[in-house]
């Protein structure tokens, strides 16, 4: 799977440098559409923004604002698609908007915006929007603040849980479909030669071999590290380009226990003290709140969401809903990501847009790079086919036709109520229902896959954590078929146990005894992986006052 030596031996169509999800949307495409692909990621694949978002599949409702309504119709459509090829990860979300006379939104222009919402999804399959009175919003939501409350909208949208699969379900699709995918391989230096990207010397993190990957006239070098662009290109033996392409904002999130008042439904609120729209969503039986959205300079490996974004979303929660009473003490978990936006002179950085960019290095003297600026959750298959299209005419080649519009993602393949009730008759004797059912919502068609290893050895069917869902399949699973080689990776993206109580902490233990009695992971291994693993929550997920009041 990691044989450098055979890889520096080949020749690629498209080189994909960096493994969120819109690198592994073009990775995808370009491999279904028949260029030899390899993808490299410096990190473990959606280790970046992809895994730090509000988990919304969304046309943007707010970009209405600024106009921008080619990239809401973009994102409502691509919203359809992916609700029919992911439906075992997409699925439709109500939200509610509450509308106070003090919002400097009225309800008309809300109600108006609705109904281009509307117009603009007129391909949907989900329900039109409906406007609520008063009595209506009282009704439904007891808990609302009712000062200044005129009413409110309703209308759906879609929600992916687990976005950091949606993105891995994408990789192994480009793997499947004959792509090259590598994570924890960083590019150390992009070398130039009469014109363009001639290697790229990389550095595998895992076990710190170099090697090279061939480019050429007759490769397209697509940079897609996200808020990592300019690094990218800053690794070049010569200058590519003096002015930034990107420049990020930061967006944090809270998560938080069911509190007195939480809806049923997500909010969509406009936060009082800077009227920015934040969402109230329901999320693993816990509620996620967010965002923020602040300028970012800082080290981009270590995005912390900072105590008075905190405070800020804690205020605000309290002030719509004030039987929450939230505090610092009521959030389990924080996580911050840095959006790819466009470095631009806009002071506001809810002005900034949202469109995605397609920077041809060409103009710059390198003629085979293409460096993707932007790009959201929601719109990352639409970018993987503007880019793929992009590269097969940088090649000169006649365009064919794209295949993601349709072709279903691996685990909602054979998704049928028939295949599925067959896998609970198999497993239901040596897995509890909830299980199956939760391996299903995690792994779509694939948990049979997850399950068939109970059949090996009935000790991979035992729960991970005692009254959690996990077992200890999904380890085994995740190392032998998911391409993952830490305890991050298992907990933090294959899995979500460090999102399940504690951390994940309460897990490592059962965790590693797996990956050594079925993985061939040594203690030491093991050993300098919980450390690295305490680290990496510490310097991600942990607030900042916990971790004080933890280490005093």
């Amino acid at each position: 799977m990691r044989s450098f030596p055979e890889i520096q031996n080949q020749s690629y169509d498209l080189i994909v440098i960096g493994g969120g999800i819109n690198g592994a949307g073009i990775a995808r495409d370009a491999a279904l559409r028949g260029l030899k692909t390899i993808l490299i990621e410096k990190g473990d694949f959606a280790s970046g923004t992809t895994s730090c978002p509000s988990r919304l599949i969304h046309g943007g409702l707010r970009y209405l604002e600024y106009f921008e309504f080619n990239l809401v119709r973009e994102s409502l459509r691509e919203r359809e698609i992916l609700l029919h090829t992911a439906p075992h990860l997409v699925r439709p979300l109500q939200l509610s908007v509450p509308i106070y006379s003090d919002n400097s939104r009225p309800y008309r222009l809300i109600q108006t915006g609705m109904i281009l919402y509307d117009l603009l999804s007129f391909d949907k399959s989900v329900p039109n929007h409906r406007m609520l009175s008063f009595a209506e919003v009282r009704q439904l939501f007891r808990a609302l603040n009712p000062k200044a409350l005129k009413g409110a909208a309703q209308y759906y949208d879609a929600q992916v849980v687990y976005a950091e699969r949606l993105c891995l379900e994408n990789i192994l699709s480009a793997q499947d479909a004959g792509a090259t995918v590598l994570n924890y391989v960083q590019v150390t230096d992009l070398r130039q030669s009469q014109g363009h990207i001639s290697d790229i010397i990389c550095k595998d993190q895992l076990t710190g071999e170099e090697f090279k990957i061939s480019a050429g006239e007759q490769t397209v070098v697509a940079n897609t590290a996200g808020p990592w662009v300019d690094h990218v290109l800053k690794s070049s033996d010569q200058p590519i380009r003096k002015k930034r392409l990107i420049g990020g904002t930061k967006g944090s999130h809270i998560i938080v226990p069911a509190f007195p008042g939480a809806p049923d439904t997500a909010l969509y609120v406009e936060a009082a003290s800077d009227n920015r729209p934040f969402f109230i969503i329901p999320w693993l039986d816990r509620y996620l709140i967010g965002t923020t959205d602040i300028p970012f300079t800082g080290d981009l490996d270590r995005v912390k969401a900072e105590d008075q974004e905190i405070e800020y979303l804690i205020t605000e929660t309290n002030r719509t809903i004030p039987t929450a009473c939230l505090t610092l003490e009521s959030v389990l978990y924080t996580y911050s990501g840095v959006r790819p936006l466009p470095s631009t002179d806009e002071k506001s950085p809810a002005g900034i847009t949202r469109k995605h960019i397609l920077h041809d290095h060409a103009s710059e003297g390198v003629a085979n790079l293409i460096s993707l600026i932007g790009g959201k959750l929601t719109t990352y298959r639409q970018v993987g086919e503007e880019y793929v299209d992009a590269a097969y005419r940088k090649l000169g080649r006649a365009v064919p036709s794209c295949h993601t519009r349709k072709k279903a993602l691996p685990g909602a393949i054979d998704q049928t109520d028939s295949a599925r009730a067959e896998v609970v008759a198999q497993y239901q004797s040596r897995v509890p229902l909830a299980v199956i059912d939760y391996l299903f919502s995690l792994y779509g068609a694939k948990a049979s896959e997850v399950l068939a290893l109970t059949e090996q050895f009935s000790d991979l069917g035992e729960s991970i954590v005692p009254h959690q869902l996990d077992i200890k399949a999904q380890v085994v699973y995740a190392v032998d078929s998911e391409l993952a080689h830490t305890l991050v990776d298992i907990c933090c993206r294959r899995t979500l146990i460090a999102m399940q109580g504690n951390y994940g902490f309460d897990a490592l233990s059962a965790i590693t005894e797996t990956l050594v009695k079925h993985c061939g992971w040594s203690q030491e291994r093991s050993d300098l992986q919980l450390a690295a693993y305490r680290t990496h929550i510490q310097t991600h997920y942990q607030p900042d006052y916990a971790l004080a009041a933890a280490q005093a």
